[in-house]
């Protein structure tokens, strides 16, 4: 078979990471649409696995975190009816958790928007700060048990609470209801009032919609799998975090948050799918052939 060398799989990983689909890229690249997904693949869990080992002890002041909608295979209205719907199919949730200073996503979770996600998630996000925060999200419920159980009262949590009024007229199905106010609720600790906000955490949602082809409306560019969703999900936050350079900060948040020294590219993580792909894989116990088990 043959294989990818390192200028192609770039090529590819940076289209996946600019919004094009894997279709896209297929008539761009002539590579077939099953290599690509199988880069995705390899990449989305390089990627997890280096933000999971490296992404710790951060020195973070103020945490925002959000939940952003998309679906795989099928709408969950249309699950039912759906033929051959794989497991994991309707509505899939993506949670985020983003430091409001350097713009370095913390952690991230894809599943429900149940409780029993946002214990794991708010969990996962608690482990990897150095030092207590002032965290701050929306009114989503579930946030409420999970925030103390991961922080307990070594945290300053609060909640913004926005008040929609109605859609514009003739614009009810695709645009959002107006914002006509918003109220800060302080839960926990002492949350400063001029700092509780969702603005960046929000803002990175849109972020994501323009950066994958999977989370864009009203194309047909969503996830036919959930574990291919989340291994888009993790190669798009890697190059959220290290290879692309934040407008404003003029560096990538993980140099603003100190994980990193240095500017990434995508041959860094290319070059980490290689890595991946030469460790040995445990082979089962040697089995002699004999004349009985030979057929």
């Amino acid at each position: 078979m043959n294989k990818l060398d390192a200028k192609a799989r770039s090529t590819i990983l940076h289209m996946l990471c600019e919004g094009s689909s894997i279709r896209s890229i297929v008539r761009i690249t002539g590579v077939s649409k099953n290599t690509i997904s199988k880069l995705l693949i390899d990449a989305g869990k390089a990627c997890a696995a280096y933000h999971d080992a490296n992404v710790r002890g951060l020195n973070a002041k103020r945490v925002q975190v959000d939940e952003i909608w998309s679906f795989t295979y099928a709408k969950a209205k249309n699950v039912k009816t759906a033929k051959a719907a794989p497991e994991g199919a309707g509505d899939t949730w993506t949670w985020t958790a983003i430091d409001a200073d350097s713009k370095m996503i913390i952690s991230w979770l894809v599943g429900g928007r149940d409780a029993g996600y946002a214990h794991e998630f708010m969990q996962d996000v608690a482990s990897r700060l150095a030092n207590r925060v002032q965290l701050t999200s929306d009114g989503h419920k579930p946030y409420l048990e999970a925030v103390e159980g991961a922080f307990g009262a070594d945290v300053d949590y609060a909640t913004l609470i926005k008040i929609y009024g109605n859609a514009p007229e003739g614009q009810r199905r695709y645009s959002p209801a107006v914002c006509t106010g918003a109220r800060k609720d302080a839960v926990t600790g002492n949350p400063d009032p001029d700092h509780v906000n969702t603005s960046f955490v929000e803002r990175q949602n849109l972020t994501m919609r323009m950066h994958m082809r999977r989370f864009t409306r009203l194309t047909n560019g969503f996830s036919k799998k959930v574990e291919n969703h989340a291994h888009a999900v993790a190669l798009h936050m890697m190059y959220y975090n290290f290879v692309r350079l934040h407008k404003t900060l003029r560096v990538t948040p993980a140099m603003a948050a100190g994980v990193s020294d240095r500017l990434w590219d995508i041959a860094d993580i290319v070059k980490m799918v290689e890595e991946a792909e030469a460790k040995p894989t445990k082979r089962g116990p040697y089995k002699k052939r004999t004349a009985e088990n030979s057929n």
